[in-house]
């Protein structure tokens, strides 16, 4: 991959906070319509970086090129390219979601007739259509949410910014959220995703960062992040008796033992060498499998393990 492949290019971006380094030497690039997720515990600095990526925060150190463009050399055109959905809402509740969103494509320069149909056609695809001439302040907050995605959208915007697009919201709203996201990737527009739902990003993200106190600490395919640890495997089963599960497995072949429910779960690094172990066990005490699953690493999984073993900032 050249940088020429790059929609969103960032190089050594540092952020100190007095005598706190909130984002410490980041350096990433997403390709052009790519799905970047950006994975980090609370604090870890996910706001921080998006924030100096859609030029709303100066960093100290390093660069942000944008389609090209230098961020807070050429702030105005870089801007352009972009459409950003913050984390808290700012839609203007005073108003209709068609006068938002209209609103949202006039301060890009966009003529009226041609904005007024672009948000017609975006509120449809939002479900939207039968209350855009409603104020928004009635509105719930997953139909807030899909009004200011639509204002995000409403310029035709080459790279998509999403702080948390689907926290708090219901079922529904977060399904379609996700499926407007998929539709823009199919398009063509690049995605930088900040999410804590770390299935959605394993569900949607061609690639993901993973950052741990201000340094990026793992960039990869979610599948490839899984592979780095495959001793997290396990195998998920159910009798038809109560068994305590901490007696069944000897240890050399589960390395940790969890209830869920009326199922037992043991973590593995040979899962055949278990079923083989459960099957045995069961014919032994006369019990009847009620069901076996085995499961792989999940992001989560490789989430949880970076985040504890990366580097401290100081």
């Amino acid at each position: 991959m050249t940088a020429d492949d790059n929609t969103l290019d960032v190089r050594n971006l540092t952020k100190r906070f007095g005598p706190i380094i909130a984002i410490d030497d980041l350096s990433f690039s997403v390709a052009q319509g790519e799905i970047f997720g950006f994975l980090g515990p609370n604090g870890a600095g996910k706001t921080t970086t998006i924030r100096m990526l859609t030029g709303l925060l100066t960093p100290d150190a390093g660069e942000i090129m944008v389609q090209g463009t230098d961020v807070h050399r050429d702030p105005i055109r870089a801007k352009m390219a972009m459409g950003v959905i913050p984390e808290m809402s700012n839609v203007y509740i005073e108003l209709t979601a068609r006068q938002n969103v209209v609103l949202a494509g006039r301060f890009y320069g966009k003529r009226k007739s041609e904005v007024e149909a672009q948000a017609d056609r975006l509120l449809k695809q939002f479900e939207l259509d039968d209350r855009k001439d409603d104020r928004v302040q009635g509105f719930s907050k997953g139909m807030k949410q899909r009004v200011l995605i639509a204002s995000a959208l409403v310029h035709a915007p080459q790279v998509l910014f999403l702080d948390e697009p689907t926290s708090g919201l219901d079922v529904h709203s977060q399904r379609l959220i996700r499926t407007i996201i998929t539709e823009m990737h199919h398009e063509g527009t690049t995605v930088f995703l900040t999410t804590h739902n770390i299935e959605e990003a394993s569900a949607l993200c061609d690639r993901v960062g993973i950052i741990n106190r201000g340094a990026l600490v793992a960039v990869d395919t979610p599948e490839q992040l899984k592979k780095a640890f495959q001793e997290t495997q396990s195998v998920e089963v159910a009798f038809d008796r109560p068994i305590d599960g901490y007696e069944v497995v000897p240890t050399s072949l589960a390395n940790r033992v969890e209830k869920a429910g009326d199922k037992w779960r043991f973590y593995t690094d040979d899962p055949d060498q278990l079923i083989k172990h459960l099957v045995g066990f069961a014919q032994r005490q006369g019990l009847t499998l009620t069901s076996l699953n085995t499961y792989g690493a999940s992001l989560e999984d490789a989430f949880v393990k970076f985040t504890e073993g990366g580097p401290r900032v100081s």
